[in-house]
């Protein structure tokens, strides 16, 4: 029972990193912490958009945020999930390189 939990918990925390954006915006947050007007500019989307995708991966716990007078400075609150996105980076890298050692082979 517990383990199904974990799996479950598991899934969910990869869905919150199955969106382009959410991954962009970690990245742009994995240096230092930033203001919403930066990550706008950065990955250039709307404000709309991105309050969302900031909003998934703060309910998972990913990030965090604190006010500064007007603005809203968010933060990387494990930087472990960086390891999950290295690895799959990693694996990705050694099925585009599996893939075209077998298109040599039919060649």
């Amino acid at each position: 029972m517990a383990e199904d939990i974990v799996i479950k918990l598991t899934a969910d925390f990869f869905k919150t990193l199955s969106h382009p954006i959410r991954v962009k915006i970690l990245r742009t947050l994995e240096q230092e912490e930033r203001c919403v007007c930066e990550i706008i500019e950065e990955l250039d989307v709307e404000q709309s958009n991105l309050s969302q995708h900031l909003s998934v991966l703060k309910k998972q716990g990913i990030i965090d945020s604190r006010k500064d007078g007007q603005k809203v400075i968010y933060r990387i609150v494990y930087k472990s999930v960086f390891d999950v996105i290295n690895a799959a980076e990693k694996t990705l890298s050694e099925q585009i390189g599996h893939s075209q050692s077998i298109l040599k082979f039919l060649k």
